[in-house]
């Protein structure tokens, strides 16, 4: 097989990953971390964490890879080949970090599907011209320690190692002494490993695939992200007794700005999307109006002009608002990462790859945050999506079919075996 402009060729015999161990691996990880009442929560460096790195380091060891482990505690398992020491490696990897209440593809399988390319490559007889390495970065979701996608981005070299493990977690934790606690503190530096090339494979997320009946997502960028968090400042007084126009509503203000951005966004004709997913009142009493009103905003858009516009248009509707409303405002910069186009050549290797095993595949935009967004920043980077049932998930009913699970390990199985053969 190989594309219009006869770049890419596969080779016809390609081998297949194990479909059953994949996919009892994928069961066997996600009930660690389960607490009394079921939730399946594995927050960075946190005992659960420790429980899932030790289950997949195991793995790592039986496919026979060296272990390494960097001062962030990114986990690497590398199969070095022979005579490519010297060699960038082709990386796959994501994360096995959670949300609370967490379903069990998420970053799993992106991970375990990456030892199982490994192990099938070695089974096969495949003699690599670069190593072969399957990362589990820490701290992807962020939701013990900010920012997310942590241990990625420490990696790729935009933000040091140091000021991470100071970081002070929503518990009042420090990351370094918790990794420290439970034994993932490396002595690696990040970034101790150039890949020569990254790929990402993971769940979609998102409905896309499913309602198109498309197994195979080919990634060819990543939206840009910005969060804020707002604070509008009132007056806090009786809810009964206060007339209507003589109130400083920070609570009413803060429901004009959510209104003014889902309209924005739902009248548009560009993939903007818009979300206040946090929201907190003070005093938060039934009866009193709020004196203040503190709330995320999430903006996002693959294309960069178009974000800063967004956030523009935001910042002006602010400023309108605050004497109208005669209210005070504050914004706070949470985090900022611009969109990332992902390597063409990886991107079409992925289609190719998908054609070979008989599976339609879509070139499509990731709305999700993701590792390979920072491992782009230092290599060719791409990512493999397959489809999510309803598009759920950060649920405990995410859920993708073995199939589709089997598939998209098989494209990642053929994307690996070119970018590391003998070229």
């Amino acid at each position: 097989m190989k594309t219009e402009n006869n770049e890419i060729k596969l080779n016809g015999n390609q081998p297949s990953i194990d479909a059953e161990r994949l996919v009892r691996r994928i069961q066997e990880l996600g009930q660690i971390g389960r607490d009394e009442d079921g939730k399946l929560i594995r927050l960075a460096a946190s005992e659960t964490d420790k429980a899932g790195r030790d289950a997949v380091v195991s793995w790592m060891e039986d496919a026979g890879l060296e272990i390494a482990i960097d001062r962030i505690g990114n986990i690497f398992g590398i199969w070095r080949g022979t005579d490519t020491a010297e060699q960038a490696p082709v990386l796959v990897g994501s994360h096995i970090d959670t949300v609370i209440n967490a379903g069990i593809y998420d970053g799993c399988y992106g991970v375990l599907a990456g030892i199982e390319v490994i192990k099938t490559l070695r089974e096969s007889g495949f003699v690599p011209s670069r190593p072969i390495a399957v990362a589990a970065f820490t701290n992807e979701e962020g939701v013990r320690y900010a920012p997310d996608m942590m241990g990625s981005l420490v990696y790729a070299g935009g933000l040091s190692v140091d000021e991470a493990l100071a970081t002070v977690g929503t518990d009042g934790t420090l990351l370094g002494e918790e990794l420290e606690k439970i034994g993932y503190a490396g002595t690696e530096d990040p970034g101790f490993l150039q890949p020569h090339a990254y790929v990402e494979l993971h769940v979609e997320q998102g409905p896309v695939l499913e309602r198109m009946g498309i197994p195979i997502g080919a990634v060819e960028n990543l939206q840009g992200i910005s969060w804020q968090r707002v604070t509008i400042e009132g007056d806090a007084n009786h809810a009964g007794t206060t007339p209507m126009a003589m109130r400083r509503d920070a609570g009413h203000a803060a429901a004009k700005v959510m209104t003014f951005l889902h309209e924005r966004a739902v009248s548009s004709v560009t993939p903007t999307v818009a979300t206040v997913g946090c929201i907190e009142f003070e005093p938060n009493a039934i009866n009193v109006i709020p004196s203040r009103a503190t709330f995320t905003v999430d903006l996002r858009d693959p294309d960069e002009q178009r974000l800063k516009d967004e956030e523009a248009a935001l910042t002006k509707y602010l400023q309108e608002l605050e004497p109208a409303e005669e209210v005070t405002i504050t914004v706070e910069r949470l985090a900022r990462f611009e969109p990332v186009i992902f390597d063409k050549h990886i991107v079409e290797l992925v289609e190719v790859a998908s054609n070979h095993r008989g599976l339609e595949s879509k070139r499509m935009t990731s709305g999700a945050g993701h590792d390979a967004q920072m491992i782009a920043r230092i290599c060719p980077t791409a990512m493999i999506f397959v489809p999510s049932d309803g598009g759920i998930s950060h649920n405990p009913r995410e859920h993708t079919s073995d199939s589709d699970l089997v598939a998209g390990a098989n494209v990642l199985l053929d994307v690996v075996r070119h970018l590391a053969g003998k070229q």
